[in-house]
């Protein structure tokens, strides 16, 4: 008897996952148009869209009546090709007349990344004369006409880290900030799990030789921590035990935005972020970085002005214009999307995460930007 309920337990599971693609396969399509822009795509792979996409799939979200997102495909920026070739396709191309058809046509914005590819990154020959300088990014004036008309029409807006950092113009920028009531400090950082050069070979080299060039050759760090980098090429580097009682930077979520989004009070954020202030009174901080600073660490950020506690997310209070700005680089996680074609899957997102992990990102997919991203999209289909 125990050997026949075993093996019907065990056929059971053997055939979950065929059910839950079924399920997947039998849920009805749900057209939303989205106008996806990323400028920073270095192979087919699309990393810095990859999580908008998941859900897109999971969701069954189309961009017209049949057909769904192909993340090498669907998307306005920097297409890569084989042997350094490429193409660009972004909204640079689009006649004023274009760009208002679009903002016609499309529910929604969403701006991945603008940070862009850059000469170095692009070709093998380092070397060589194309070795310095940006290949393409930043936003544009085209970008930048594209947003205000889908303000005007009270269409929704999502943007994130780095939308208006560096290689933005600061006069694009500005008309950016004056739009949204908020404002760039002109910092990023990212946390380390060990800033001890001959451990981690993952750390910048030019993080590393800016920080030398001007502290007499010296790289004293040897733990985990933080660092600040400036559009001016600055450095800050908070030291875990020297500046701070954790290294680790978290996302502190509101009660309210718990409730509307699902997303949990407090999660971990060991990747890229940049320091916002906003207005207040035009903006509502659904959540907020969280840094544990000793004195010594609160002392060195107010040497350069930069705030102890800053967005995470950001949303705008008025009915007037849909818009929210993520201060991380929160579109870009490490998954597969092979899993978005399983109906139910979240129930099992554990498996999929180790949080003993200091560095992995796939708990704030499941945990934090999922549901989040999940009830803005279904709230938008909805109106």
């Amino acid at each position: 008897m125990n050997y026949k309920k075993t093996k019907i337990i065990f056929g059971l599971i053997l055939s979950l996952p065929i059910l839950m693609l079924l399920c997947w396969y039998l849920t009805p399509r749900e057209k939303l148009v989205i106008a996806i822009v990323d400028k920073t795509v270095l192979d087919q792979k699309g990393q810095e869209h990859i999580s908008l996409n998941w859900i897109l799939n999971h969701h069954k979200y189309t961009k017209n009546n049949i057909e769904g997102y192909k993340i090498a495909r669907d998307y306005y920026g920097f297409f890569p090709k084989s042997n350094e070739q490429f193409r660009i396709r972004g909204l640079e191309r689009f006649s004023t007349a274009q760009i208002a058809k679009l903002s016609d046509d499309a529910d929604l914005a969403y701006f991945t990344d603008t940070y862009g590819i850059y000469n170095k990154e692009w070709y093998q020959q380092k070397n060589d004369h194309r070795s310095s300088g940006i290949l393409y990014g930043g936003l544009s004036n085209r970008d930048l006409e594209f947003i205000k008309l889908m303000k005007a029409k009270k269409k929704l807006i999502i943007t994130e880290f780095n939308t208006i950092g560096s290689p933005t113009a600061p006069e694009i920028r500005h008309q950016f900030e004056g739009l949204f009531g908020m404002k760039w400090t002109g910092w990023t950082a990212r946390y380390f799990n060990s800033l001890d050069t001959n451990i981690n070979k993952e750390l910048p080299v030019w993080m590393v030789k800016n920080y030398k060039a001007v502290n007499h050759n010296r790289w004293p760090f040897k733990k985990s921590g933080i660092v600040f980098v400036s559009d001016s090429d600055q450095l800050v580097i908070l030291e875990d035990s020297t500046h701070l009682t954790n290294s680790m930077p978290y996302i502190l979520s509101t009660t309210s935005a718990q409730k509307k989004f699902g997303i949990p009070e407090k999660i971990k954020y060991p990747f890229w972020f940049d320091v916002i202030i906003p207005n207040e009174q035009i903006n509502s901080i659904d959540a907020k970085f969280s840094l544990s600073l000793n004195p010594k660490g609160m002392a060195a950020l107010k040497k350069f002005g930069i705030p102890a506690s800053f967005p995470a997310v950001l949303r705008q209070k008025s009915d007037q214009a849909k818009f929210y700005y993520f201060s991380g680089d929160f579109c870009d996680n490490p998954i597969s999307l092979t899993t978005s074609y399983f109906k139910g899957i979240s129930f099992f997102k554990f498996l999929f995460y180790n949080t003993e992990d200091p560095m992995e990102r796939n708990s704030f997919f499941w945990n934090f930007y999922k549901p989040l991203i999940t009830t803005i999209l279904k709230e938008e289909q909805k109106n």
